[in-house]
């Protein structure tokens, strides 16, 4: 059985800091792509983040380059993605997911009907 399960969300005031951890189990994270995606009310879910352990590649979106950093740990089966100068406009439900090991991950990572397994969300609010 394959789970991922977020966790580190919460409040912040525009300009801090938050660090979300997927742990994940029943699949290696060394060897299946992580990515974190986020929806806001009444918008679609977006591509955020993906890192290939297997491949050394991380990738990023426009809106957060330069701003967030996405890392994983083999031993630990985790995947975090710390996030800084938050803005209101990062407010959402933050998801991680994983997908198959794919060539080119690159051109796919944005795609989320790439991937077959998906935590439950946590909810990142900045605001003052």
């Amino acid at each position: 059985q394959v789970n991922l399960v977020e966790s580190g969300g919460g409040l912040v005031q525009p300009g801090g800091s938050l660090r979300l951890s997927c742990a994940v189990s029943g699949v290696r994270v060394a060897n299946r792509p992580i990515s974190w995606f986020r929806q806001a009310p009444g918008k679609e879910r977006e591509g955020v983040s993906s890192i290939s352990r297997s491949a050394g590649s991380t990738y990023y979106s426009d809106s957060v380059k330069g701003r967030f950093t996405v890392s994983g740990d083999n031993g630990k089966n985790t995947v975090w993605l710390q996030m800084n100068d938050l803005k209101p406009e990062d407010t959402a439900i933050y998801y991680c997911a994983t997908a198959p090991r794919t060539a080119t991950w690159g051109y796919y990572w944005t795609d989320s009907s790439r991937y077959d397994y998906w935590g439950q969300g946590t909810q990142v609010t900045v605001s003052s």
